[in-house]
């Protein structure tokens, strides 16, 4: 069975080891806030706060704390707060250690594609750009395919690019992939899935 997105969540989150600052971006990446568990991680949030919380139960919610895609979380013991610059000073300056992000499209060259699809009405860019551009290690969370079936690991991304040959490793509901300078290695598949069936559903080159 292919992993559905909280499986992906969890599986995301043992990306991260103790003392690691990390950024969660909008859509699956913000459920990996529910499977930290014991590790010393900080979550920051480009609208200005570190140290978020999972998020809250049913009824708990506080509508003046969210994160930067809208949606209520919980506080810490250690949170902080400040203004945008600040958060976006330490995206640039290199303090984030990694960010775990979604995405439409990945190539296998690491391009990443996640902010818009031309003749839609896009928000803004957010802080994908800068946080590719500033962090140590990307990591993408998605589904493998569309809803129509179609690949979204591709020889080269056919949507505007939010970065070029940032993309560190990717994990849809199939399972786990590497970028190399070679094309794509596969780490791990869910449970039941064949190699075949990764390679099936995978436009771009698997080595």
């Amino acid at each position: 069975m292919p992993w559905d997105r909280n499986q992906m969540a969890e599986r995301a989150a043992q990306e991260l080891e103790d003392g690691m600052y990390v950024n969660l971006g909008i859509g699956i990446p913000t459920l990996v806030a529910n499977y930290v568990g014991d590790k010393d991680i900080t979550l920051q949030s480009e609208n200005g706060m570190l140290g978020m919380g999972p998020f809250p139960y049913e009824g708990e919610e506080d509508p003046d704390l969210i994160n930067a895609g809208k949606q209520t979380i919980t506080e810490l013991r250690r949170t902080s707060y400040f203004d945008s610059a600040t958060s976006f000073g330490m995206i640039r300056g290199g303090k984030i250690a990694a960010a775990i992000l979604g995405a439409m499209e990945v190539s296998e060259k690491g391009d990443l594609a996640n902010w818009m699809i031309p003749g839609k009405l896009v928000k803004g860019m957010g802080g994908a750009m800068d946080l590719v551009a500033g962090v140590g290690r990307v990591v993408v969370v998605m589904d493998h395919t569309n809803k129509h079936g179609v690949s979204k690991i591709l020889k080269e991304c056919t949507l505007p690019l939010t970065g070029k040959a940032v993309v560190d490793r990717i994990i849809t509901n199939l399972g786990v992939l590497d970028v190399t300078h070679k094309g794509l290695h596969i780490v791990e598949l869910a449970p039941g899935v064949s190699r075949e069936e990764m390679i099936a559903a995978t436009e771009a080159t698997i080595v």
